[in-house]
């Protein structure tokens, strides 16, 4: 189990997304859409397309 520091925001994205594209466009996504930090302490939780049943 990782351990969060208190305060921590956890966010998942909803539907599949492009694993490819690698960290910087992940973190492109997070400042585009939530507007947020991504290296600002949050955890941002993304799925590809196979997903583990």
């Amino acid at each position: 189990m990782i351990g969060l520091p208190a305060g921590t925001r956890i966010w998942i994205a909803a539907g599949v997304t492009d694993m490819r594209s690698g960290f910087p466009a992940l973190a492109a996504k997070v400042q585009s859409a939530l507007e947020e930090n991504p290296l600002g302490g949050d955890v941002f939780i993304f799925r590809g397309r196979r997903a583990i049943s």
